[in-house]
Order: structure tokens, then C-alpha cells, then sequence
């Protein structure tokens, strides 16, 4: 009898990776936006409060929710940020995603928050700032969810944006800030557009992750890497076209956040079957997994790390072993990191029930 190559003999052994132990599986997420991961029974409060273009009703809200391009995502993201009235309003959107993060057995997530668009003489930054922390403090008190920001600015809206974002990350006490990125299209905003608000970030001591190779090619990712200093970069899957920058992202050890469904559901990849993380990873580059917009492209991390085991072909421990290369990518101190990796690599040695 043949004996088979060893690489079959292993996939054949590896034993499928149930529902259950990627729920119960500690996690961290590091690439998930604040607006677009408030809950749909969250919006429909808001829309109800705000009655406007959003529909209230919980079946027209999730097919607002389906998307026909990039360009179409954006337009109906802002009319859910134009919900977003009062201080009450961001508390509520805020403890919201925390507590259905808890739920997922999220032990530590860095939000992406955009002030810009939220911030106005209604609701001040003061205002906006005590509402963000009083949900993150109520969020470790009722949940244990440590809950960090990354403040991001919009790309489509320019350097204006880029200013306001500055000065708030920058000229007030922000408890939990610890990053400062960049969002919104890539396409027709160069990363280089923002290098004296990152360059003002960084020397205060915020990590830069920024947006890039999402919608554009790789060049966003070197522009992203060279200009704004990345440390990690959100998206970035077409560095995938680059062997010389996957080259780099090995060698500097940045890691590319990955978010599946979002992809798809943007229409950046045609399928999931499609989508480069298996290419990267192949590469040697670090990814992690994320949601991007939970609810608005109709998902949660635990799909998406059944998803990414799926794509992969990874077993409990090559579940486990994500798991660990988020935390690793996080901006987390190290006494934290160090408890999420003894809280995981107990989980995973535990005997299946």
C-alpha cells in the first residue's frame, strides 16, 4: 500500500473544531469599529429616538445592512452615526458593544473610535469623551471586558478631520487611549495626506494603525508603513500582491488585521474562497481575526474564527494559536498579555467535555 505524503496523513488526523470551543475560547479583538459594531436592537433604539433615514424596524434594518460597494457601506454608516445625538446616545451605543463582546468571551477589544464625526457644538468633545469612559468602566465592572481606543481619523474628510482628531486624542486626558489610525476609503487619500497628525501621535507615545490595502493595492500599505510608521495594519490584504512587502511584514513582524465577512460583504473580495489569507499566512505573515462592522455585515467573532479555521484548515490548536497572535498584536501591557495567554492556553488544554 502507498503510504500517504505526511502533510495528508496529518490533515486527515486533525479532529474538526467545534462551535463550542471556539465560543467558549477566550479572545481578543484588535480591529473593530465603535459605530458600526453597535447592536441591531441598539440602532433600531436609536432610530426610533432620531426617526430619520434608518429604519427602526429590526427586518428593513438588517437589509440596510446589505451592501452594494465600499462606497454604499459609507453612505449608510454615516446615516447611523447621524443617529448619535447626545452624550446618552454614545453611552448607549458604547456599553452595548461592549456587553455583546463579553458575550463572545472577548476579554480584551481596541475599539476604533472616530471623534470627528460624532464631535459638535450639541456634543462637545468634554461630553463625548466622559460618555465613551463611563461605558468603558461600566463594561470592566459588569462584564470584565477590558476595553481600549484607537482614534481614528476619517479619511473622506481630509486634513480638517485629521486636526480634530488630533487635538482631541491629544490636547485632553483620555483614559484607555492607546492608538491613533485611520479610516474610511483609501482610495484617492493617500496615507502620507495624514504624516504630520501620525508623526504629533506618535511622539506622544499612541501606536499607529492605520487602514490600508483594503480597497487600493499594496502601494497603501508601503505609503501606510513608510509615512505613518504602522505597527499594524488594518485590512492590508493586498500586501498579498507584494512578495517584496510581504517579505517586510515577516521580517518587522506587522500584522495584517483580517477581517473575513467585511471583505466580502464590501465587495473587496467576490467570496470568502477568494479571500488572500490563506496566501498570507502561507507567507509566513501574521494575521489576526476580526469583525470590522459586526452587525452591520452580519457577523460576530465567533463566525469568523470558524471561518478562519475553515479557510485555513486549522484544528484546536490552530484555533488556539490565533487566538494567541491577536494578543500578541495588541497594544495590551505586558501583564495583561501574559494573562490572556495563560486564560487561553488553559482554556485549550482543557479536556473536551
Amino acid at each position: 500500500m502507498t503510504e500517504r505524503p505526511q502533510d495528508d496523513v496529518d490533515r486527515l488526523a486533525r479532529v474538526a473544531v467545534s462551535e463550542s470551543f471556539i465560543a467558549g475560547l477566550p479572545k481578543v479583538e484588535p480591529h473593530v469599529h465603535h459605530v458600526g459594531s453597535v447592536p441591531l436592537r441598539a440602532v433600531a433604539e436609536l432610530a426610533a429616538r432620531h426617526p430619520g433615514t434608518v429604519p427602526s424596524d429590526l427586518d428593513e434594518l438588517a437589509r440596510y445592512f446589505i451592501f452594494e460597494d465600499f462606497p454604499h457601506f459609507i453612505r449608510n454608516y454615516l446615516a447611523v452615526v447621524d443617529l448619535i445625538k447626545t452624550a446618552e446616545d454614545v453611552r448607549l451605543i458604547t456599553y452595548e458593544v461592549a456587553a455583546d463582546m463579553a458575550a463572545q468571551n472577548i476579554r480584551y477589544a481596541e475599539l476604533t473610535v472616530t471623534p470627528y464625526i460624532s464631535i459638535s457644538d450639541s456634543l462637545p468633545a468634554e461630553a463625548f469623551l466622559e460618555a465613551i469612559e463611563d461605558a468603558r468602566q461600566a463594561a470592566h465592572r459588569d462584564h470584565g471586558l477590558e476595553l481600549w481606543w484607537i482614534f481614528d481619523i476619517p479619511a473622506d474628510f481630509g486634513v480638517p478631520a485629521a486636526e480634530l482628531t488630533a487635538s482631541v486624542a491629544l490636547d485632553h486626558d483620555v483614559p484607555g487611549l492607546v492608538g491613533f489610525g485611520l479610516g474610511g476609503t483609501d482610495r484617492g487619500f493617500p496615507r502620507s495626506m495624514f504624516r504630520d497628525q501620525f508623526d504629533r501621535a506618535r511622539a506622544a507615545g499612541l501606536r499607529s494603525v492605520p487602514h490600508a490595502g483594503e480597497t487600493t493595492g499594496p502601494e497603501s500599505v508601503w505609503d501606510a508603513l513608510v509615512s505613518l510608521g504602522a505597527e499594524r495594519i488594518e485590512h492590508g490584504i493586498a500586501a498579498v500582491g507584494d512578495p517584496r512587502l510581504l517579505e517586510h511584514l515577516v521580517e518587522h513582524k506587522i500584522a495584517l488585521d483580517i477581517c473575513l465577512t467585511s471583505n466580502v460583504a464590501l465587495r473587496v473580495v467576490p467570496d470568502l474562497d477568494h479571500h488572500p489569507i490563506r496566501e498570507l499566512v502561507a507567507n509566513g505573515v501574521t494575521v489576526t481575526i476580526n469583525t470590522d462592522d459586526a452587525p452591520m455585515v452580519g457577523t460576530d467573532l465567533n463566525t469568523e474564527y470558524a471561518t478562519g479555521a475553515r479557510l485555513l484548515d486549522l484544528d484546536e490548536q490552530g484555533v488556539t494559536e490565533l487566538a494567541l497572535a491577536a494578543v500578541d498584536a495588541s497594544f495590551a501591557s505586558r501583564e495583561t498579555k501574559d494573562a490572556l495567554r495563560s486564560e487561553i492556553n488553559s482554556y485549550a488544554a482543557m479536556p473536551a467535555p
